[in-house]
Order: C-alpha cells, then sequence, then structure tokens
C-alpha cells in the first residue's frame, strides 16, 4: 500500500497558495532548502511534476493543480474534523463545481441547480460553462462534481465516467405575436417556408428537429443559428423567426414576456443529462440536482394542449394577454 506523507503535502500546499517558497518559509517557520527537498520528495513519490520554473517564478503544472485541489480539500476536511470534535460550528459550506455545456438550456440549468441551494448544510456553488469535449476533460481530472449536458457520453471518448439520464422534454414552438397568428394555423405543416432561429447543428437538439422537419416534409426558412439558449430567445423576441423551447420550460413558465405558441410536438425530444466520474451518486446536492428533476421539474413535463395559452390567431384580442409566456 502506498502512503501519502501530509507533511510533504503540507509543503507543497503551502508554497503553492502562498505563492512562493519564501513565503512559505516563512509561514511555516523551515529553511527554503528544507521545503524544496521535501516538495521534490513528494514529486518523487508521486512520480509527477508539480511545479515548473518560468522565469524566476514557480508555476503549477496541470497535475500539480489537480494535487493542490486535492490538497486544499485535505486540509479543510481535516480543520473540520478539528471543530467537530470540539463542539465547533464547522461553518464550512459544502462546494459543488459544476460544468455547464455551452450549448446547454441556461433556463433548465438554473432549475436544475437551484435545489442544491436549499439543503441543510450551505452549499457553494460554482459553474463552469465550456464545451462539452473540454468540460469532460475537466471531470475526468476531478475539477468538476458534475457535467450537465444535452447529450450522453459518446462512445469514443476515453473518459470513465457515467451518463445519468435526468428527464426528457417535447418542443414548443414560439415567436412573436405577429408570427404566432400567422404560422399557428396547420401546425406543424404551416412551418414550411417560415422564418426559423435554430440551435446550432452541434447540438442534439437541432438534429432531433432536423430529423422531425424531413419526417413532416417541412423546409424552414432558417434566419439564424446560436449556440446560446438565451441569445437565441433574445432575438426571436424581436420577432425575426419562431424558435424551438424546451416544453418543460414553457410549463413552468420560465420564457420572458410577449412570446406566443406557435404549436407543440412530443416528437421531437430534448433529453438532459448529468455526467459524473461515479455511478452512484453520492454528493449531497448532486443527489439533490438529480431527484427533483425526476421527481419534479420533468415530471409530468408533456404539452397539454390549452393549459397554459391557446394559439394566437384563435383567441380575441382582449385575452391575447393571457396567452404570452410570462415570468412567475
Amino acid at each position: 500500500m502506498e502512503w501519502l506523507n501530509y507533511h510533504h503535502l503540507l509543503y507543497f500546499w503551502t508554497a503553492a497558495r502562498t505563492g512562493s517558497i519564501a513565503r512559505a518559509s516563512k509561514e511555516l517557520l523551515l529553511a527554503p532548502p528544507t521545503i524544496s527537498a521535501q516538495i521534490s520528495r513528494l514529486e518523487q513519490n508521486l512520480g509527477e511534476k508539480l511545479f515548473e520554473r518560468v522565469g524566476r517564478r514557480l508555476v503549477l503544472t496541470e497535475m500539480g493543480r489537480v494535487v493542490f485541489r486535492y490538497a486544499g480539500e485535505i486540509f479543510s476536511l481535516g480543520r473540520e474534523l478539528t471543530d467537530t470534535l470540539k463542539g465547533r460550528p464547522t461553518g464550512h459550506p459544502l462546494k459543488l463545481v459544476i460544468g455547464i455545456a455551452d450549448i446547454f438550456p441556461k433556463g433548465i440549468a438554473y432549475r436544475l441547480i437551484e435545489p442544491a441551494l436549499h439543503l441543510e448544510r450551505p452549499v457553494r456553488v460554482i459553474c463552469r460553462e465550456d464545451p462539452p469535449d473540454r468540460l469532460l476533460a475537466l471531470l475526468a481530472l476531478q475539477e468538476l462534481d458534475l457535467v450537465l449536458t444535452d447529450a450522453p457520453i459518446a462512445p469514443g471518448i476515453k473518459v470513465r465516467a457515467f451518463s445519468h439520464l435526468l428527464g426528457e422534454s417535447g418542443v414548443t414552438f414560439v415567436s412573436s405575436r405577429k408570427l404566432a397568428r400567422t404560422y399557428s394555423k396547420g401546425f406543424p405543416r404551416s412551418l414550411d417556408g417560415a422564418p426559423m432561429l435554430l440551435p446550432t447543428d452541434n447540438t442534439a437538439l437541432r438534429q432531433e428537429l432536423d430529423r422531425w422537419f424531413e419526417a413532416h416534409d417541412v423546409h424552414p426558412k432558417v434566419v439564424g443559428e446560436f449556440e446560446d439558449d438565451a441569445l437565441l430567445t433574445e432575438f426571436g423576441r424581436t420577432g425575426l423567426g419562431i424558435f424551438p423551447s424546451l416544453s418543460v420550460l414553457v410549463r413552468h413558465r420560465r420564457r420572458m414576456r410577449d412570446l406566443y405558441r406557435v404549436g407543440s410536438t412530443e416528437e421531437a425530444r430534448a433529453r438532459i443529462y448529468a455526467i459524473s466520474i461515479e455511478r452512484k451518486l453520492k454528493h449531497p446536492a448532486v443527489v439533490a440536482i438529480c431527484e427533483t428533476a425526476r421527481g419534479k421539474l420533468f415530471a409530468g413535463s408533456e404539452w397539454r394542449s390549452g393549459e397554459e395559452f391557446q394559439e394566437a390567431a384563435a383567441v380575441p384580442a382582449s385575452e391575447r394577454k393571457a396567452m404570452a409566456v410570462r415570468e412567475d
């Protein structure tokens, strides 16, 4: 069994935290050569370089950043253990680092993460947004606790991680009132030639929509493509085109004001995944996210015609205000 020398780890962590061996020497009351020698021993035992010299500075290597993160958690837990044994409140929040794919709907991301903030123990959430492949690389280095994305791990990705399906939703097409009145009648055939704002073709939702359009022999006029869901919504709100939204977002009334339903379908499905390095989830905040998603957010998320609003063309002017998808 390999043993980790925690004194060596402390010397490394202090040097990395303070920014130099000289500062670590003053804090630890040890001579600089002693600290340097012990860090070298740690590197030999781990079989990895933790620092590299850039000019006169020591800079953490990629593996050094990983070890530094673990060391911080180890010493934080040690302090918490001591405080607990002495009967003192720890006041130490549970850290949750979530990677959010840049193509992921931000309205869904908020609703998924929000339950983690209401646990009995305080939680400090750190959200990082990047392309999915970059986030999976960070997950493999254990720099993330969870990744939220729109697709499971592809078979060719060499990352040992597990995809957890949180839920799925049909699609509702929404637009400005003028476009909704023009194109809601005869849906989905009415979308043929209609101005359309769509997610980019590297998203799972776009691929699903393209298959649905083809199945219905519908060829919309694509006037814009967006990776960012929030930006797509802003363009749609100006009346430039009809755009797809997850029906679960419409049902929870989390879209902006003055958007109207053109039509809905359950044939095109958007799926939401949480990816972790654990098959069985253990992090309390991650468990809260997954359980709430499956038990509340996506429970009964199918569109129920007429429940929120009707087609714009069929409603008298005096009642149109009720059709807008408004925030709570």
